[in-house]
């Protein structure tokens, strides 16, 4: 059986409390559907309700440090070197629609580094979890990237731009050249559980473009955790700062880089 650390036991306890919340709200927009108003307002609420379990969970246990959240921004630590970068609510707009795929995403960057990471599925009661150099875990099961070593085997995900958003002729681009490649590409709306699946082996690999920290950086720990590769866009290490993030086991990493970069090339030429 796995050992989790001390940080992590207190990551998954204050995760556990803020989706008990999430798993009852959950069941509340269903009902509220059929409002005059609709439930965003009441979507906003849980969203927020549940951060602010998060934050007082996590201060509470780690008073030093600081925060990065998504909807109440950076609070100062302590120290400046650690901080907890958080995501109450990933999918909230499956949320939103009853749709009963979202997670909390808890992760610790100490000195620019994620070393710690929690991405838990209420609704499933499915618990990722990993810590640098520790391993990647599904519950207490040991987690592995896919073994297939070619892309017409593979399996992608990816996330679509949205109303409001740039990105769609790329994103379009994008699907253009890969989906001839591969065996499919899902886009199920919770970048935090994408990246999960990528390091349980459900996906062989998971891009996307204008991404926050908090969408993230759970689940790149993950990832790598379990043997896998993640880079920003253009192959390098800032993900976090750029937004944009290529994740794949280690035999489909490379080729999937190249059929992104080949892409975005012929977008600059024309």
């Amino acid at each position: 059986m796995a050992r989790r650390s001390p940080l992590i036991n207190v990551m998954v306890s204050a995760v556990m409390k803020a989706s008990r919340n999430l798993r009852r709200d959950f069941g509340e927009v269903e009902h509220l559907q059929v409002s005059l108003k609709g439930p965003s307002d009441y979507v906003t609420m849980a969203d927020k309700k549940a951060e602010e379990i998060l934050f007082e969970e996590l201060s509470h246990a780690r008073p030093d440090f600081g925060f990065l959240m998504e909807e109440r921004g950076e609070v100062k630590g302590k120290r400046d070197d650690i901080r907890f970068i958080i995501d109450p609510l990933d999918g909230t707009t499956n949320f939103l629609h009853s749709l009963p795929h979202f997670a909390t995403t808890v992760a610790v960057e100490e000195k620019g580094e994620i070393t710690a990471g929690v991405v838990y599925a209420p609704l499933t009661d499915e618990l990722y979890w990993a810590e640098k150099g520790q391993g990647a875990y599904f519950n207490d099961t040991r987690l592995r990237v896919s073994a297939r070593r070619k892309l017409d085997d593979a399996l992608l995900a990816t996330g679509i731009p949205f109303k409001g958003k740039d990105g769609h002729a790329e994103f379009i681009a994008e699907v253009t050249e890969l989906a001839p490649q591969v065996a499919g590409i899902r886009r199920f709306g919770a970048a935090s559980l994408d990246l999960a699946y990528v390091a349980a082996g459900r996906y062989e690999g998971f891009w996307e473009a204008n991404l926050k920290p908090w969408d993230l950086a759970a689940g790149v720990l993950l990832v790598r955790e379990a043997g896998g590769y993640v880079t920003d866009m253009t192959g390098g290490p800032d993900m976090l700062k750029t937004g944009g993030i290529i994740a794949a086991n280690d035999q489909l990493h490379a080729p999937l880089e190249r059929a992104l970069k080949r892409v975005h090339r012929g977008l600059k030429r024309s």
